[in-house]
């Protein structure tokens, strides 16, 4: 069917966020549009994503308090060794201070794992949640979000996006505790052993946080620049080296042209990154220097006149010790600050997806039916339906009364509307106004099971999974017996040719089942269709691509499994529907004429024209 509008009014649909029209796909800068996203991003929203793995994140917690303190008790059993076990060639306390520090180094280690392990975990099952919420979401979506989306756009932001942030989403939290825990203990052993060189060592603070401020907004503004390109790539590959697209490129001698779009936008990424990474690189250069200055203006300040012999060598290795392992965790925050702030970029993209309201949706009371009671009965009553962005009506005014198990036909000329009509039968559109009830009940009264179950479509444009015929045939119904899966081939007039192959129903398709020729896709598709067994089929162009031979055969299985069924028929070959109980003529979106083709062609109008 057709996903957007056709003919005339193709020209006003509105294209989408990630397709505006003079936006250059190579350009670094951010629109207004992604700025204000990355602005309003909530840090509690983020948080939220972890609310229900608060246990296992208090006993991380739990786990990084113990951890650390225990690692504060290091520096003074070095004081320890130092200032009494060695000058005093006190044997047994050295053993015991010296054991003390082998446990102390082993248990720290082992609480380590255990927290590594569940952080992880925790945090893998964040990536997981927000990978199938957002798959989900998607997956509701209305066509229009997918004809108005850059093919590969949506890809880009499942893998690259969610992938980008999982190092935030996988350590933030426990980072956070572990460091912060870490400096604080740290803190508190430092001015234990002497406050005057603790004072020192706090002139590292400003200017460490002055060059991540710097750094954390440099990365977040060259983040969203990263995945925007990241998305053009996605693109680029998804258009080049798809089965259709490298067929275009082949006939028409774009290759070249296609690999110097994607070496562009490859290089433009490779200037990202470096950007980047030198960003991060220059601080900790910087603070590298700053840190590394710290030891040697203590051993200065245990010098001064003021100072001198108030501190002992113990005093002093431990002091500088605690004041060197302060720099690993000291940085680690400030390196979570910059991740996080980076990372805003990438939520703002994923939640900007996860906003997306769902236009077509199941009803918050759906009217419950049994599938297999169900008579088929149509009724459209004043259905009008405009494409967003659209001034004019795809359709207009339509109102048809199909009874149960009778055939309606729908012709006219290209963009007349035939295929919205059946795009709204099946709900892939709600109607603008008016309504379209089968059995009485309204369509949007039903969930989207219970009508994909009631309705099924066969379109002219068939998609096959790259998987075996069985496997595709299958998808429709996956409770399908083997037996069930070679009636519906039968009846679709494709059994014999599938049973020919050298593998039969084990054949695998191919890409977008190339591998088969039109006419075959075709008739694979209304096998599939047909082992859902439904009570409404439409058919849009449904034998569209078939010889004329095959057609006959084809329509002959379709008049056998029609019987019964309510059938709705697209066809520009008249020849194909002059038997249909109803034939509606449609022209500009609206119903010109209506009757049997007998009754029609006495008419002498539209129909009749089409005819000649």
């Amino acid at each position: 069917m057709e996903p957007v509008p056709s003919g005339r009014d193709r020209g006003s649909h509105k294209p989408g966020r990630d397709h505006k029209p003079g936006r250059d796909r190579g350009s670094h800068e951010l629109s207004a549009e992604e700025q204000a996203q990355a602005r309003q991003v909530s840090l509690r929203r983020i948080g939220g994503l972890f609310a229900r793995h608060r246990g296992a994140l208090a006993t991380v917690t739990a786990i990084i308090v113990a951890s650390s303190v225990l690692a504060t008790a290091t520096p003074f059993l070095l004081r320890a060794v130092i200032d009494r076990a060695l000058p005093e060639r006190d044997l047994p306390l050295l053993a015991w201070l010296v054991a003390g520090l082998v446990v102390v180094a082993a248990v720290t280690s082992v609480l380590g794992v255990a927290q590594t392990w569940i952080s992880t975990r925790v945090g893998q099952q964040v990536m997981h949640r927000l990978r199938t919420d957002v798959f989900t979401h998607l997956q509701r979506q209305s066509l229009a979000f997918f004809t108005r989306t850059r093919t590969g756009e949506v890809q880009s932001r499942i893998t690259n996006d969610i992938g980008g942030m999982q190092s935030v989403v996988t350590s933030t939290a426990t980072s956070i505790a572990a460091n912060l825990t870490t400096v604080i203990a740290t803190g508190v052993a430092m001015l234990a052993l002497s406050w005057r060189l603790s004072l020192v060592s706090l002139v590292v603070l400003p200017p460490a946080i002055w060059l991540t401020r710097r750094v954390a907004q440099l990365r977040r503004e060259i983040t969203a620049r990263r995945q925007r390109e990241l998305a053009d790539l996605n693109v680029t590959v998804e258009e080049g080296l798809s089965v259709s697209g490298v067929h275009l490129a082949k006939t028409l001698g774009t290759g070249p042209a296609l690999a110097a779009r994607f070496t562009a936008s490859s290089a433009r990424l490779v200037d990202l990154e470096l950007r980047s990474e030198l960003a991060g690189r220059w601080r900790m250069a910087t603070m590298s220097v700053v840190f590394a200055a710290i030891p040697a203006v203590i051993y200065l300040s245990a010098g001064l006149p003021g100072t001198a012999g108030t501190l002992s060598i113990g005093t002093l290795v431990a002091f500088t010790a605690l004041q060197g392992g302060l720099f690993r965790p000291l940085t680690g925050l400030l390196n979570v600050a910059v991740s996080v702030t980076a990372s805003l970029a990438l939520f703002a993209r994923i939640f900007e997806y996860l906003d997306l309201p769902v236009e077509v949706a199941d009803p918050a009371e759906p009217v419950e039916i049994d599938r297999r009671r169900v008579r088929g009965e149509l009724r459209l009553t004043d259905v009008t339906f405009h494409y967003p962005g659209s001034d004019t009506a795809a359709v207009a005014g339509i109102n048809l009364d199909v009874p149960a198990g009778t055939s309606l036909a729908l012709v006219g000329e290209t963009g007349s509307g035939k295929s919205t009509l059946a795009a709204l039968l099946s709900r892939l559109h709600d109607p603008t106004s008016g309504r379209i009830t089968v059995d009485g009940v309204d369509l949007r009264q039903l969930r989207l099971a219970d009508l994909a179950a009631i309705v099924g479509v066969v379109s002219q444009e068939t998609y096959l999974l790259h998987t075996t015929v069985r496997e595709n045939l299958r998808y429709a119904r996956p409770d399908a017996t083997d037996a069930e899966i070679e009636a519906a081939a039968r009846a679709a007039q494709i059994h014999d040719l599938i049973a020919g192959l050298p593998d039969g129903y084990d054949t695998v398709v191919g890409s977008r089942g190339h591998r088969f020729s039109g006419g075959e896709k075709q008739r694979l598709a209304i096998a599939r269709t047909l082992l859902r067994d439904p009570r409404v089929l439409i058919l849009d162009e449904a034998t569209s691509a078939l010889d004329t031979e095959t057609e006959r055969a084809v329509q002959r299985a379709f008049d056998e499994v029609a019987r019964g069924r309510t059938t709705v028929t697209i066809a520009h070959r008249l020849a194909t529907v002059r038997d249909a109980d109803r034939i509606a003529v449609l022209d500009h979106g609206r119903i010109v004429e209506s009757g049997d083709h007998a009754d029609l062609l006495a008419r002498a109008g539209r129909y009749a024209a089409l005819a000649a």
